[in-house]
């Protein structure tokens, strides 16, 4: 619950950063010589790819949640079996066993979402952010793809 707490006003800010970004953008625009005018568009493009990268990080998001409450429903959410240390470290040894068996589990079957989707929670155990994104995005990839393919034999 704190990461959403966290992650909504984190994006409440940056919707602030781009709206007063935007909105000096917009005044050297107005001032009209070449020189605020160009600065102006550098300004506004700023917001811009902010912009983007929140819409494609909290569609990840959502797809990535839908996901985790689906597999719960099934039951098959990965339990942590992981060993941590007095401080609540994940031990290494034992991110890197569990992940072992998901890599594993995954090879045996690479077209199920489930697979995929408990890989990217151990890449994550690991500490191996980039490639647990990676392998969330093939498992909604997968997902969103056994969706259509039901969808159009009805």
């Amino acid at each position: 619950m704190r990461a959403k707490v966290m992650y909504f006003v984190m994006a409440a800010l940056l919707v602030g950063y781009f709206v007063l970004a935007g909105g000096r953008g917009v005044a050297l625009i107005g001032i009209g010589t070449p020189l605020t005018v160009t600065f102006g568009i550098a300004v506004l493009v700023m917001p811009v790819i902010g912009a983007w990268f929140l819409w494609k990080n909290t569609r990840f998001v959502q797809r990535a949640n839908r996901l985790a409450a689906e597999l719960d429903a099934e039951g098959g959410l990965p339990v942590d079996e992981l060993v941590r240390t007095a401080g609540g470290r994940v031990d290494r040894a034992s991110a890197d066993a569990v992940f072992a068996a998901r890599r594993a589990e995954t090879e045996d079957t690479p077209g199920d979402w489930r697979c995929w989707f408990r890989l990217a929670v151990a890449y994550r155990d690991a500490g191996d952010t980039p490639r647990a994104r990676g392998a969330m995005r093939h498992a909604i990839a997968l997902h969103e793809g056994s969706l259509a393919i039901t969808s159009t034999r009805d």
